[in-house]
């Protein structure tokens, strides 16, 4: 007799948002055995899609598929023993399912070790260790990872230190959406690191991780517009960035938009705070 569920069915029911449907094909398959199936009825009660959010039942179905040798599912359970997620947090074992996974090929377990490694989290810290994981999720085109590693050449963590090579990956993440690797490259363009310095490109990276709710990029973006680095001098642009960046929290930010006003009139400052209000409403995008 054959198995009463398809898994691509499910995925296909997923992907359109039919989370009935993929528990309907799901379920049965987790219950036969079938570690794909597992995995994916783990899946749904981990996001809480098509049933009530449980984490112990999703570490329940992800152990079972786990320990079948599902990558997917060795990922997830790093993942939950990594942030505590239905058990007590335990780096040592999401270390163990991570490194299960990656050595799968598995990109965002390759990923998750070398931070992992980088941060000595479950294991002692080996910054070299943490480049080989790194760059193996780097080259499989993993943003997360190609930006780490720019991070570690960087700063010449576990490698010689590198700016060219820093560039390179920052350059890759950044071109796939990463805000942070589009903050970083953003400074390698303002220090000319690796790069001749160029701040019209370093304003244009800025602006995009600055778009996507980045307080770091906002901050600096604002500090571009008091310069006139890269802009035109703008103390009102320098407000509304350091505004928006203050409201997430940033001391910096705050900091800036003290000594900014004492330079500004109260019809400016008022201008910049209503930009600041259209720019937060647009989502960051346009301002």
């Amino acid at each position: 007799m054959g198995k009463s569920g398809d898994y691509a069915d499910g995925w296909d029911a997923y992907e359109k948002g039919d989370y009935a449907i993929a528990l309907k094909e799901w379920e049965p398959l987790a219950e036969q055995g079938d570690a794909s199936g597992q995995y994916g009825l783990g899946y749904l009660y981990h996001k809480g899609h098509g049933v009530q959010q449980d984490y112990k039942i999703a570490l329940e179905w992800f152990t079972l598929a786990a320990e079948q040798g599902n990558a997917n599912a060795q990922n997830n359970l790093g993942l939950m023993y990594a942030k505590g997620q239905g058990v007590t947090q335990d780096y040592k074992v999401a270390f163990k399912w991570y490194t299960l996974a990656a050595e799968q090929g598995y990109a965002q377990a390759q990923y998750s070790l070398g931070v992992m490694y980088s941060k000595g989290r479950g294991v002692t810290q080996d910054y070299k260790a943490a480049i080989k994981w790194y760059t193996l999720a780097a080259e499989q085109g993993f943003a997360n990872a190609q930006n780490g590693l720019g991070f570690m050449y960087n700063n010449g963590l576990g490698v010689v230190q590198n700016y060219n090579t820093a560039l390179k990956w920052y350059k890759l993440a950044a071109d796939q959406g990463y805000a942070k690797a589009q903050y970083n490259l953003g400074h390698m363009y303002r220090q000319g690191q690796g790069v001749t310095q160029d701040y019209k490109a370093a304003v244009k990276w800025y602006k995009l991780a600055a778009e996507q709710g980045k307080a770091e990029a906002q901050v600096n973006l604002g500090l571009m517009y008091a310069e006139g680095n890269g802009v035109t001098q703008d103390n009102t642009r320098a407000f509304m960035w350091w505004n928006i960046a203050a409201s997430q929290g940033t001391k910096e930010a705050a900091v800036n938009l003290g000594m900014v006003q004492n330079e500004m009139t109260p019809a400016q400052i008022e201008k910049a705070q209503k930009l600041a209000r259209e720019c937060v409403a647009k989502n960051y995008k346009g301002c």
